[in-house]
């Protein structure tokens, strides 16, 4: 026979799981508030789960559950959160909370609540952050030949360039207006302030969304643009009317179950490239044209490679929006090496005059982070990269 599975309920509706009360495979015991809770606690065995309601007399759920977490022995103890009506700012702090769960009584049957805290129960481990230590091959230590690398071309170029950058400047100047220079928040081993020469006219960002629909050469034609959620689930059709097969979110003033919402994201998100690269792009000014095709509006980057942001070599650092749709451990792998002014994508891209997919892009990044597992880092690889970069400089399109 299976052991007991013992659950405290803090709330006022009793009733909810009445079903249960006299099962000999539960043991359910309903305490009013959080205070006699937190004393029940304190002085009884602990129990193998908590089911908690939102609303509870003199606060919330929330303050139950941050007392409960005070203590060590509790901390991996199922903690699910029940309310009587959906509320999404309710859902959205106990998602940031890290609550195990949420339900809206109004729409869930009990037998659904306790099956889950019968999975958490069996399923969640204790996990003390406090005794684990991070394993080494999840550290990244940036090779010092490469950082010193790094330091001496960075500089030396810099030095050199100097005379014919304040020229390229001055030229930027005369053609439009506002600064000679552009920073963005971009991503790559950490999010950091990336500068390049400005090579577009100003309020150019304010035309990127329409061009992205139009140019963007990651764009897949037989892809479909139109993104609009389907609000009819058919598990919830198949259940009597008023019923739903999870929780409740509203998008766009419609009421949509949590299952098919997520669904219809996931269809959403395939049908979005998760690149932009705007092929021809008419922001482009004459002078940017030049120091785009010729690379030279990406030599302040030199400034970022000596501040450690960067290294000459590396996978290229993504702008925030194209960064966070990369979730998939597939993806998110080329994360892993360093960010670079130059890499392998860059080299095969302008070698194929511009012309290069999605997919083959990830690929390639994630060749180079392979270059970072272990021991894998050949200082030469990069030396080679580089040299495959320099006859790749000049081209006629603007990639």
């Amino acid at each position: 026979m299976n052991p007991i599975l013992n659950i405290l309920y803090i709330g006022n509706n009793p009733e909810y799981f009445q079903a249960f009360t006299d099962s000999k495979k539960y043991s359910i015991t309903t305490i009013e508030n959080a205070i006699k809770a937190l004393k029940y606690l304190n002085s009884s065995k602990a129990p193998d789960a908590i089911i908690c309601e939102y609303n509870l007399s003199g606060n919330t759920g929330f303050y139950l559950f941050d007392k409960i977490k005070e203590y060590s022995e509790f901390k991996s103890l199922p903690f699910v959160l029940l309310s009587k009506v959906f509320r999404n700012d309710v859902y959205k702090q106990a998602f940031n909370a890290k609550i195990d769960d949420y339900y809206v009584m109004s729409s869930t049957f009990p037998n659904d609540i306790i099956a889950r805290v019968e999975f958490l129960c069996q399923n969640k481990k204790t996990l003390d952050y406090s005794k684990s230590k991070v394993r080494s091959d999840e550290v990244f230590k940036m090779p010092l030949t490469k950082r010193l690398f790094d330091i001496l071309v960075a500089s030396s170029v810099l030095l050199v360039a100097s005379p014919f950058l304040l020229l390229i400047i001055l030229a930027i100047r005369l053609e439009s207006k506002g600064k000679v220079y552009y920073i963005s928040k971009r991503v790559g081993r950490k999010t950091f302030d990336f500068y390049k020469l400005r090579s577009m006219r100003t309020g150019s960002d304010e035309l990127l969304k329409k061009l992205a629909q139009e140019k963007n050469q990651y764009n897949n034609e037989s892809k479909s643009t139109d993104n609009a959620l389907e609000t009819t689930c058919p598990k919830c059709s198949a259940l009597s009317e008023g019923n739903f097969c999870s929780d409740i979110v509203f998008q766009d003033g419609n009421q949509i179950c949590e299952y098919w919402y997520s669904v219809q994201k996931a269809q959403a998100n395939k049908n979005t490239a998760t690149f932009i690269k705007i092929v021809d792009d008419p922001r482009v000014t004459k002078v940017g044209k030049f120091i785009r095709n010729t690379s030279i509006d990406e030599l302040p980057q030199l400034i970022n490679v000596l501040k450690g942001d960067m290294s000459i070599v590396g996978n290229r650092p993504l702008p925030v929006y194209e960064a966070e749709l990369l979730t998939a451990d597939t993806k998110s792998k080329r994360f892993l090496a360093p960010a670079g002014i130059t890499g392998l994508w860059q080299v095969e891209l302008r070698g194929k005059g511009g012309q290069m997919s999605e997919d083959e892009r990830m690929r390639l990044d994630n060749v180079y982070a392979n270059h970072f597992k272990g021991n894998n880092f050949s200082f030469w690889y990069d030396i080679k990269i580089i040299l495959r970069t320099i006859p790749a400089l000049l081209q006629k399109s603007t990639v």
